[in-house]
């Protein structure tokens, strides 16, 4: 077994020992070939557990928080998810092993064109990636079954609860963009939304409108 093989299955290891335990969550990570989302510098190093640096001052997440995320929106065959900030595609990626359909938004041009053709290489046929503002989501193709946000707001954005399917699940990151984060979890009711607070997080900044440039 050569040296990615090896890093492959250490990767699997890792998720399954800090409590990934959804079998369709860990197919799916296992399925996405990580090291084409990341720069071809890290390429040797793209299965560690740890955010790397992508194009426009942006990241990608660690595997871990990729997988605790997806593990708790509950994606089933079915449903249509939401993604906001798309970055280099990966999120999205495993995200389209798991559910019928995936909308992707991004603010940086350059980072949804990467994406784009970065999925449609790897014949992930089942992701739009769109242009545009993650505040104030994709209405014209709402209500989605679940919604991801990989950018942190420093409040709930209230055009996404509304684009939120009942019975759907919200998952996002918030705080302020230099304090304290936490990954939240957002369940839409017929009474409301409840909350649910999970974990520590660190993420880039959840920013409004489309970037003027990149």
């Amino acid at each position: 077994m050569g040296d990615e093989g090896v890093q492959r299955m250490e990767f699997m290891l890792a998720l399954r020992q800090r409590g990934i335990s959804d079998k369709a969550v860990l197919r799916a990570m296992d399925e996405v070939p990580r090291e084409h989302f990341v720069e071809p510098r890290f390429a040797d190093s793209a299965y560690a557990d740890r955010a790397m640096p992508i194009e426009c001052g942006q990241t990608i997440s660690q595997p871990y928080v990729v997988a605790y995320m997806t593990e708790q929106l509950s994606v089933k065959p079915h449903h249509r998810v939401l993604e906001i900030g798309t970055g280099s595609g990966y999120q999205a990626a495993v995200l389209s092993r798991l559910a019928r359909e995936v909308v992707t938004l991004e603010r940086y041009r350059t980072l949804a064109n990467g994406a784009r053709s970065r999925l449609k290489t790897l014949g992930y046929s089942n992701v739009e990636v769109l242009l545009g503002d993650g505040l104030g989501g994709e209405p014209i193709r709402a209500p989605y079954d679940r919604i991801i946000v990989t950018a942190a707001a420093e409040n709930i954005p209230p055009a996404l609860v509304e684009q939120l399917a009942e019975g759907g699940i919200m998952v996002l990151p918030l705080g302020p963009h230099e304090g304290p984060q936490d990954l939240v979890k957002l369940t839409r009711t017929k009474d409301g939304i409840q909350r649910e607070t999970l974990i520590p997080v660190r993420f880039v900044p959840l920013l409004p409108g489309q970037a003027r440039e990149l």
